[in-house]
């Protein structure tokens, strides 16, 4: 099912004639109503008139989060505060918050974005929606709010925390969808099983989950304990929030149709900055070509994607993003060897015996990198010998250095020993 069908089956020819329209308003008004973004234009010697075709973007600068935090809080705004409904940040924890600000219309055309989200999971207006991402400055919550109502389907807006209360209130109120990041769910899992829940006699049917790298063994680890199907959704704040981009019920797992006529996606070299052919992989810069409020430029994500131009069966002309490999700035350098958390959680959830909860510990021991990986026992695997775990341990060791080329040391923990989290999972703690 499709909520815009004539906007989501747009044809190519249609679709790059719209985004250029709306790539060169963009870039006019920016440059009227951005400094930040005039003073680029003028350092690189280009006007927005200069654009005349798709291709001409590679020209343009771009945008990265830290300019966000140099223009804190309305740097970047362009248009007038009286315009602006609703403002959003980031937590801030690494720096300044990044401050979004939306107009009515940003917040409609977020709203759309969502309900075609919902739509392509096979959500309709018939459906529940028990929505356990964060509300307030953080996009997640409000944004799958504003979707579902938009659907027309029944938000209910639990919130993070209580997660005892959470699985009661599923239950009772009969949701047929959960919305959340996948850690989340797990979470939520544990707590239904301690509740006297069976999770698999839940009305739950689909999961939206996002907001947290997640890998495929994971889907289908909580697609066989929530009895669901489990889809990828995926947005960031700076952007618009959830909704950027989402798989559909035809495609491939593991790819998502990016929203193109809002949002106008690259893949580029994350060294060189060279734009990059479809189907090589690199960083991700998406350019937002409907925003209002604080419209983006060639914003780097540091997400590690590529994409798919291979034409869906669901009929969506949008291109798909692959599943998203880690981030740029997430990547771990080991003595030498590049490494993604998202990998090592790839092995360890195809372990046996091991539960999808670990932290990835990283240490100095002289000039050598160390690496202790925590790992969570399966509840009935808890009662195995020590030997029988050590034996368990070694194998996991061998794998990641078979597969990753990294030696670590693998340590099983008990069960729920690991902190949980209402919002992302923290995998690494880097102490180096």
């Amino acid at each position: 099912m499709m909520f815009q069908r004539d906007l989501e089956s747009l044809p190519k020819d249609e679709l790059e004639a719209l985004q250029l329209r709306r790539l060169q308003d963009l870039c006019a008004r920016i440059y009227a109503n951005v400094p930040f973004y005039q003073r680029r234009f003028d350092e690189i010697g280009i006007t927005p008139k200069d654009i005349k075709s798709l291709s001409d973007i590679k020209y343009l600068p771009f945008t990265e989060k830290q300019d966000l935090r140099n223009n804190y809080p309305y740097g970047l705004f362009a248009v007038p505060k009286e315009n602006i409904v609703r403002l959003h940040a980031s937590s801030g924890t690494t720096g300044k918050a990044t401050v979004v600000g939306y107009t009515q219309r940003d917040i409609d055309n977020w709203a759309n974005c969502m309900a075609r989200s919902y739509a392509s999971v096979g959500l309709t207006q018939k459906d529940m929606l028990h929505i356990a991402y964060g509300y307030g400055l953080f996009t997640g919550g409000l944004g799958a709010h504003y979707g579902a109502e938009r659907l027309g389907a029944v938000a209910i807006p639990m919130s993070g925390g209580s997660t005892k209360r959470q699985v009661q209130l599923m239950k009772d109120f009969g949701a047929t969808a959960l919305c959340c990041t996948p850690s989340y769910a797990l979470y939520l899992y544990e707590a239904a099983k301690e509740a006297g829940i069976n999770p698999l006699e839940l009305p739950l049917r689909i999961g939206v989950f996002g907001a947290e790298p997640w890998t495929e063994n994971m889907r289908h680890d909580l697609e066989e304990k929530l009895g669901i199907k489990a889809y990828n959704i995926y947005g960031l704040s700076e952007i618009m929030g959830p909704g950027v981009a989402v798989e559909c019920t035809e495609g491939c797992h593991g790819m998502m149709h990016i929203q193109e006529d809002h949002f106008y996606p690259e893949i580029i070299d994350p060294i060189t900055g060279e734009q990059l052919p479809d189907g090589e992989e690199g960083e991700l810069v998406i350019t937002t070509l409907t925003k209002e409020g604080i419209p983006l430029l060639r914003y780097r994500t540091r997400d590690i994607t590529s994409i798919n131009n291979i034409p869906c069966a669901c009929g969506r002309t949008f291109r798909r993003i692959t599943r998203l490999k880690g981030r740029s700035d997430d990547m771990l350098i080991i003595r030498g060897v590049n490494v993604y958390p998202s990998q090592i959680e790839s092995i360890i959830i195809e372990a046996e015996g091991t539960a999808p909860h670990y932290q990835i510990v990283l240490a100095k021991e002289g000039a050598l990198d160390t690496v202790e990986i925590l790992i969570e026992v399966a509840e009935n695997s808890f009662e195995d010998t020590i030997k029988a775990l050590q034996k368990r341990e070694q194998k996991i060791q061998k794998t990641i250095k078979e597969f990753l080329g990294v030696s670590t040391k693998v340590r099983l923990v008990e069960p729920k020993s690991i902190t949980r989290t209402e919002g992302k999972a923290v995998h690494v703690i880097d102490n180096r």
